[in-house]
């Protein structure tokens, strides 16, 4: 009981700092490639996403910071998540198994 409440307080504390750098990445990404295929426009055109999109703009020194940490904080939000989601699966397959065994016990 006790990591299940640490891995949801952990999830919680830390997914605020990750939402954000990875809605940029997602956003900047998306519209980058999709400005180039469907827009037509060329990569000098939408260079400024891509800049954005991978930090460019922090400089050369916090640059890979920010990738690694947005990396990290990716890995960290899915681990944790899955953690939490297969927690509420076992439990829920615990409770369903309990109430099929009393039914067939009455």
């Amino acid at each position: 009981m006790k990591f299940r409440l640490l891995i949801r307080k952990l999830h919680r504390t830390l997914a605020p700092f990750v939402l954000l750098p990875l809605l940029v990445t997602v956003t900047t990404g998306v519209t980058y490639r999709l400005s180039k295929d469907w827009l037509g426009l060329t990569r000098d055109q939408v260079h400024f996403l891509m800049t954005i999109h991978e930090g460019e703009y922090l400089g050369s020194t916090l640059e890979p910071f920010y990738v690694l940490f947005n990396g990290l904080g990716l890995l960290w939000m899915l681990a944790t998540g899955s953690v939490m989601v297969w927690q509420n699966l076992r439990r829920s397959w615990k409770s369903k198994g309990q109430t099929e065994t009393s039914r067939s016990e009455a």
